[in-house]
């Protein structure tokens, strides 16, 4: 007997995404570098940060780590940068 899956389905209704809000400038701002402990997203967000910090102006920037790439960031990090920073980068490796 064969069974003949259908993965097809119905388009969703469309969502609209509540985006944070977003500074005007970088200049003067703290920035929160978050990477996901994958190959080279230290190294690839390391670059951003200095680029941000010559180019834009910004005050300062600081790395944080997750625990690993499956999870979202934990909330010790989350609680950090919500005190520390003005605004966050999310970056992947690979």
């Amino acid at each position: 007997m064969i069974e003949i899956l259908d993965p097809t389905t119905e388009a969703a209704a469309a969502q609209s995404i509540a985006w944070a809000p977003r500074p005007t400038a970088l200049q003067g701002k703290r920035v929160a570098l978050i990477q996901n402990t994958k190959f080279n997203s230290d190294q690839l967000l390391r670059r951003i940060g200095d680029i941000l910090k010559a180019e834009y102006g910004v005050a300062e920037w600081k790395m944080y780590d997750k625990h690993n790439a499956s999870v979202p960031a934990h909330a010790e990090i989350i609680e950090e940068i919500k005190k520390s920073a003005d605004v966050m980068v999310a970056g992947i490796g690979d």
